[in-house]
């Protein structure tokens, strides 16, 4: 199943969201959203976790 992660759950009012197979990847393609995006030069390891604890299952399907 999909892992689904919106970032207006961090940051109100933004738009952006990623899926892929992996909780791994969600990460690494929010963090560096949050990098380039939000100015966020330092991710510290709390950040990583509130990621984590926004990763939903995606109910979606491609079919």
């Amino acid at each position: 199943m999909m892992k689904h992660f919106e970032c207006g759950s961090m940051v109100p009012g933004c738009a952006w969201h990623t899926r892929a197979e992996e909780e791994a990847e969600v990460v690494r393609r929010a963090v560096e959203h949050l990098r380039i995006t939000h100015g966020e030069d330092i991710i510290r390891s709390s950040t990583v976790d509130h990621i984590k604890e926004r990763i939903r299952d995606d109910q979606t399907t491609t079919d």
